[in-house]
């Protein structure tokens, strides 16, 4: 099992590892039982992964002597509303839940961004330990302490700065996970080659065959390397004042096509037309080579991810999803774009006609 430390500001948040192994469930159980003691632990999950892993999970701690229990919410992004967290709560309260209380998000972002919230507001906050998964929750979600929920108007409109006691990464969880849902996960990993270093980048452009076959040796390369970046930009900037914004790359312009979906289109799939949509506006502003663009473009598609925008989407509805969006100051919607791969910056807007050029040439 690989531990990586997330050191983190301490008049903020406490210090705390992510556990990275394959299949270590009972070894999971046995480190919360051993340093986390609580007075009730609640495993909170949907309802794909409570059959999966919850109720066995459930099995395991109770023969540790923990006194544990489940709460179960329906599957998906539809399900991280406020009217999921009133219920939850109400059901924490309905089970004497308290400040001694530890709470388990066992499942995908949906169940981690959720989970986190609740503990976050829940009593003025109880602690919360990340299960992750799923891939994207593994690489991505799962660290840095970011939780919401979303509202019609758009994604992750809720939420709050709230980090957990500790990560556990289990790479057997993958073996589950369909095709789309894998991808979600790749996508961000994509994310980290384009904005860290090249080296990275170039790694993951060798082993696009082994990633698409989830070689094991190979995941676990490209997951530990992707929670180093992402820790090590979290560690700078907990609260995503400034240089954390880089790790929003892809996600402006993949939250308004998200939400223009009514949230029908996968995150990863999103955030993978958003990569190539900023790639495209930094080549259109002077920045990006096309010869770096293609580069980012074609591993995109290589990985399996979509490269075109459907025509269902129209432009003018994205670009009113863009004028939603929770990182806008005053007018100005800042945007991560690239000089090159692995370099990115953070401009306060782009020009409206870049914009508009660049969606539409990426219509299907």
């Amino acid at each position: 099992m690989k531990r990586i430390k997330v050191h983190l500001d301490k008049r903020l948040s406490e210090t705390h590892e992510i556990c990275i192994g394959y299949d270590f469930q009972d070894r999971i159980g046995l480190l919360i039982a051993k340093e986390h003691p609580a007075n009730r632990y609640v495993i909170v999950t949907d309802s794909n992964v409570s059959g999966l892993y919850g109720k066995t999970f459930l099995e395991k701690l109770r023969e540790l002597g923990l006194p544990a229990e489940l709460l179960e919410f329906p599957a998906g992004e539809g399900s991280k509303t406020m009217d999921t967290v009133l219920a939850l709560t109400s059901r924490l309260l309905e089970r004497g839940v308290d400040r001694h209380s530890l709470l388990l998000a066992l499942g995908g972002g949906v169940v981690g961004d959720l989970t986190g919230f609740v503990a976050s507001i829940y009593m003025r906050s109880v602690p919360f330990i990340q299960i992750p998964t799923t891939l994207m929750a593994q690489v991505d979600s799962s660290i840095g302490g970011k939780t919401a929920v979303n509202l019609p108007q758009g994604k992750n409109l809720l939420g709050t700065f709230y980090q957990p006691k500790r990560i556990f990464t289990d790479l057997k969880f993958l073996e589950t996970l369909s095709d789309d849902e894998y991808l979600n996960g790749v996508a961000e990993i994509v994310k980290y080659g384009v904005i860290d270093e090249p080296g990275f980048f170039e790694l993951l452009e060798r082993e696009v065959p082994a990633i698409r076959e989830r070689n094991l040796e190979v995941l676990k390369k490209v997951i530990e390397q992707s929670c180093r970046i992402k820790k090590g930009v979290v560690e700078i900037d907990e609260q995503e004042s400034g240089f954390r914004r880089i790790l929003n790359y892809g996600h402006t312009i993949g939250h308004a096509l998200e939400a223009s979906s009514n949230f029908t289109l996968a995150h990863g799939k999103a955030v993978a037309l958003g990569m190539i949509a900023a790639s495209g506006i930094s080549v259109q502003s002077g920045y990006l080579s096309l010869e770096e663009r293609d580069r980012i473009e074609n591993m995109i598609r290589d990985l399996g991810l979509p490269v075109r925008i459907p025509e269902s989407f129209p432009q003018s509805n994205v670009l009113e999803r863009l004028q939603m969006d929770k990182k806008k100051e005053g007018s100005e919607l800042p945007f991560v774009l690239l000089k090159k791969i692995g370099i990115p910056f953070i401009t306060k807007g782009v020009e409206k006609s870049h914009l508009e050029k660049v969606l539409e040439e990426m219509k299907a």
